[in-house]
C-alpha cells in the first residue's frame, strides 16, 4: 500500500494520502503543545487501520517537534489509551 504522511500546516492538519483518498487530523497549536481536535477517514478506508497509522505519524511529528499532545478527539483518545509508548507525550 502506497501512503503518504505529511503536516498541512495551512489548513492545520496532518494528512495520509492512501490510493487517492486523504485521511486527515485536525489540530491547534499552542506553545510546546499540539492540541489534536478531529480526525477524518474517508468511508472506503475505514476499517483498513489508516486512522491509527494517521495518528501514529501525527504523533511521531509531535515528539520531533518536542511537543506534548492533547487530545480532544475521541479516536485519538482511544488510541493513546491502546498505545502506551506514546505516554510521554501526553499534558
Amino acid at each position: 500500500m502506497n501512503e503518504e504522511f505529511r503536516d498541512n500546516p495551512a489548513q492545520n492538519r496532518f494528512e495520509l494520502e492512501v490510493e487517492g483518498g486523504i485521511a486527515v487530523a485536525y489540530y491547534r497549536l499552542e506553545p510546546g503543545t499540539i492540541v489534536l481536535i478531529h480526525t477524518e477517514v474517508p468511508q472506503a478506508l475505514s476499517g483498513r487501520g489508516v486512522g491509527s497509522r494517521l495518528i501514529r505519524a501525527a504523533l511521531e511529528a509531535a515528539r520531533a517537534q518536542g511537543r506534548k499532545a492533547v487530545s480532544q478527539c475521541p479516536f485519538v483518545s482511544a488510541y493513546l489509551g491502546k498505545h502506551p509508548e506514546f505516554n510521554d507525550l501526553i499534558k
